[in-house]
């Protein structure tokens, strides 16, 4: 990449966008916006749609109905956008036959702002052999060239689909590190699917959430967690303080209950006011408990 080379702004539409696998419905009429130069967690459980949504988005297939929208143009085999678009998924992101160098020499043909001087830096980062065959690779050396690929990209809207698989939790940080000095010095759009939220949430500056092929909530992650209180007491002051607001977990031990509760205007101030211990909810925790299969009623 030369210095007068900068990142294309680009916003993301999705317009009632569906996708079916013969009886199988993977995206039910989803629409949201994601806006330029954010870093957005993409959530929910295996089978929710994530990836059904992120090929959509990255113009590997085709929706079966509505649209989306990439400044303007569908992705879809449309040259103009996906040369500003880079997904990488668990596997399958370079040709295993060739040399890392030759994988990087391959794939740069494709980004026009690529940048050889962060693919080199990368490889460094995690002990990377340019001249080692792609071949070889352990699991976790596969993910960090897949790694080095979308971050070296430099395309306005990198997608990262369960990118380290086989990545010890060393090498997984120095991908979070990595990631926030890329978007620092070069901003683009990144969208990340995990399902390991606690070591990355603190990254999020929007959350989507999914559920069975639709979307739970987009939203700030500041004010995602803001809609969540836990509190915990003695059962009698957990019930008071929960009456006619949404609970989404309880257990109750010995005569102490925690109850986590989620919606607007949940005042931890007050709860505190009546002795309860309380604190935010974690992503996580927000994620495993808004989907559950069975909607579970305590109040």
């Amino acid at each position: 990449m030369t210095g007068s080379e900068r990142v294309i702004v680009m916003k993301i539409e999705l317009l009632e966008t569906s996708k079916s696998y013969g009886s199988k419905q993977a995206l039910k009429s989803v629409s949201t916006t994601i806006e330029p130069n954010k870093i957005v967690g993409l959530l929910g459980r295996n089978g929710a749609g994530k990836t059904t949504m992120l090929q959509i988005l990255a113009g590997h297939i085709k929706p079966s109905d509505g649209r989306v929208l990439i400044n303007g143009l569908e992705p879809f085999n449309n040259r103009k956008a996906l040369q500003h678009i880079c997904l990488i998924s668990e596997a399958n992101n370079f040709k295993r036959k060739l040399k890392i160098r030759e994988v990087l020499k391959t794939v740069s043909r494709f980004y026009p702002n690529w940048s050889q001087e962060t693919a080199e830096r990368l490889l460094k980062t995690f002990n990377l052999d340019p001249g080692m065959s792609a071949k070889g690779l352990s699991k976790g050396m596969e993910s960090a060239l897949s790694i080095t690929i979308g971050l070296s990209s430099h395309t306005s809207i990198t997608i990262f689909d369960e990118p380290y698989i086989g990545m010890d939790a060393s090498a997984r940080y120095k991908f979070y590190d990595v990631l926030l000095e890329e978007y620092e010095s070069y901003p683009r759009t990144f969208i990340i699917s995990t399902h390991l939220i606690d070591e990355v949430s603190s990254l999020f500056e929007e959350i989507i959430l999914m559920k069975e092929g639709k979307i739970l909530t987009h939203e700030s992650a500041e004010e995602l967690k803001l809609k969540s209180l836990q509190i915990s007491g003695p059962r009698a002051k957990v019930d008071d303080f929960i009456e006619g607001r949404q609970v989404i977990h309880a257990a109750e031990i010995m005569g102490q209950k925690t109850a986590l509760l989620y919606g607007e205007g949940l005042d931890l101030n007050k709860a505190k006011a009546m002795g309860l211990l309380t604190e935010r909810s974690s992503i996580q925790e927000l994620m495993v408990h808004l989907t559950e299969k069975e909607e579970k009623l305590y109040v």
